[in-house]
């Protein structure tokens, strides 16, 4: 975890300065860099709260994410000034933010017609099945040539059709041609460049391209897309590039100054780890993963479960770049459900030090399908497992499977990524909050066979929006083709096991993703086979028995502690 009062220091010129916005969805940011050396400066950072009004709902309140960035920036400020830093030295501000979470709000009032509905959410599983009967043999990649995503709960386009059909204020404001949709770097973006007065209503190709909406090839949102999704035109945002000066800061203390870099965070990312060439993958660990490999200026279509999406355009006058990727729902929210619902360990650190006093897991599997498998399963009917309990087994052994669970989802990934690139990736650069765990880093070199490359410096994400708004024509601090990526100074873990014990580890880890399958259905539908259902719950029964008495028996442990 980031300290948000950490203020660094750095020897010699700053030279041009670059501030980075970094929305994510457990907090919010302010990151400033030098152009010149790709140096982190200062930051500031606020946690955000996370919403749960029902089972699979995840929100958040859209003011809440608006003034904590006002803050950091406002933080971020005063810390310059702390450090005799003129602030006047930032030339531009990027953007970059959480995918496919989506905002409805008036824009006569500027607020929220309903909350934020995070990209995790699941709440439109049903707006799922329903669109799905309405094609041909329900095939959820009916859309993917379209714009290169699944039919699924995960993308901004599903989000805002539920709240065109279930929130009556939603409903109104379109049809009184109040409303406006956007994701996180559009709400942001209109309420930092005036909001209510005159405020700009825009999004970049990144962020277009996950909302379902967009077509890959134009760049442009396509009429028979809407037409599907049944949803008007006239609230979407403008489509710009990644990399240009789209206004000016009206709020916060940085007033007058550009915005002139957008992505979505994990194309940000992207940029930073200096994957800008095909063939180039980077993985992100964050409340999700995220795998992007960079294919370059065709757009490849996944035989295999991936998602096709766009890397970056960096100016509205350069061509688009391409990427494959696969998405993993559940990395580091799987530690913050061992740490806040099953109280098994007091912070994140206690994982990494608990996963390394066992040298194994004891033959424990954990599938955390939290709400659903992405990629490349694509199945929103799983749910989570625990295989392989015995009386033996230790909380050491349920955390070191949790960070080993991150780790097979990755493996899932890549195997797949493999055949349709038609190349093995050699070596996977690594960067998010997970990363600083070397336990993980370790485990990932083991059940990949290749090294893990992690960078000295791990604000890739934020780095990757500065670089796109100091690179922006008018800006021209940041040179995108000067950069060495030789001169970048990394940590590599490399594989210490054999393959035959990788590969016999990831065979049991398929079984426990089997095992996760179909069960939502079972217990919502009574109408599924009975024998299907017998043998699923016979398989289940055992394992969900003896993680409930491990669970209650280091809870007593832990009740029976604070009496001495």
């Amino acid at each position: 975890m980031i300290d948000p009062t950490v203020k660094v220091k750095m020897v010699g010129k700053y030279g041009p300065l670059i501030g980075a916005i970094d929305q994510g969805t457990s907090s919010s940011r302010f990151l400033v860099f030098s152009a010149q050396r790709a140096e982190l400066i200062t930051y500031h950072q606020v946690e955000v709260k996370q919403l749960t009004p029902a089972e699979g709902w995840v929100e958040s309140d859209p003011m809440e994410l608006l003034h904590t960035v006002i803050e950091c920036v406002s933080k971020t400020v005063e810390n310059l000034k702390s450090l005799e830093v003129d602030p006047g030295d930032i030339k531009a501000v990027g953007v970059c933010n959480q995918r496919e979470t989506t905002i409805v709000w008036d824009k006569q009032t500027g607020k929220p017609l309903y909350n934020a509905i995070i990209w995790l959410d699941a709440r439109t599983k049903s707006t799922v099945e329903m669109l799905l009967a309405k094609v041909q043999g329900g095939n959820k990649d009916f859309l993917k040539k379209h714009c290169g995503l699944p039919i699924s709960t995960y993308f901004s386009a599903l989000k805002l059709k539920w709240l065109i059909d279930n929130v009556p204020e939603v409903r109104d404001a379109i049809a009184e041609n109040r409303c406006l949709f956007g994701t996180v770097d559009t709400w942001l973006i209109w309420n930092l460049t005036g909001g209510v007065k005159g405020g700009l209503h825009l999004t970049d190709v990144t962020n277009a391209s996950r909302t379902m909406l967009m077509n890959l090839e134009t760049l442009n949102w396509d009429p028979f897309l809407l037409k599907f999704f049944d949803i008007p035109a006239s609230i979407l945002p403008q489509i710009r590039s990644s990399s240009e000066i789209y206004g000016f800061l009206t709020a916060t203390p940085l007033g007058g100054t550009p915005i002139s870099g957008c992505l979505g965070d994990q194309q940000s990312a992207l940029i930073g780890q200096l994957c800008l060439e095909p063939g180039q993958a980077k993985m992100t660990y964050g409340t999700g993963g995220f795998l992007l490999y960079n294919t370059g200026i065709q757009p490849v279509q996944s035989e295999h479960g991936l998602i096709t999406t766009v890397a970056y355009q960096m100016g509205k006058n350069k061509q688009p770049h391409y990427a494959m990727e696969g998405s993993i729902a559940v990395a580091g929210l799987a530690l913050s459900w061992l740490k806040n619902n099953l109280n098994l360990i007091s912070d994140f650190q206690e994982c990494e030090m608990l996963a390394s006093s066992v040298a194994n897991t004891g033959g424990v599997y954990f599938v955390p399908a939290f709400s659903g498998l992405y990629a490349p399963y694509w199945r929103m009917d799983a749910r989570g497992v625990v295989c392989g309990l015995t009386q033996f087994t230790t909380r050491a052994h349920l955390a070191r499977a949790t960070l080993e669970s991150v780790c097979y989802q990755t493996r899932d990934i890549v195997e797949v990524m493999t055949r349709d690139a038609g190349a093995h990736i050699t070596s996977l650069r690594v960067d998010g909050g997970m990363t600083q765990n070397n336990v993980l880093l370790q485990l990932q070199a083991d059940i990949l066979g290749i090294p893990i490359v992690r960078p000295t410096m791990t604000e890739t994400t934020a780095l990757g929006a500065a670089m796109a708004a100091g690179n922006a024509e008018g800006i021209d601090v940041w040179s995108l083709e000067s950069l060495d990526q030789d001169t970048i100074t990394s940590d590599v873990f490399t594989p210490a096991v054999t393959e035959s014990d990788r590969d016999s580890r990831y065979a049991r880890w398929k079984d426990a993703v089997k095992r996760t399958l179909g069960w939502e259905t079972i217990l919502d539908d009574g109408s599924a086979d009975p024998e299907r259902r017998k043998r699923m719950l016979g398989s289940i029964s055992g394992t969900v028995f003896l993680f409930s008495s491990f669970v209650i028996l280091v809870a007593a442990r832990q009740y029976r502690s604070t009496l001495r």
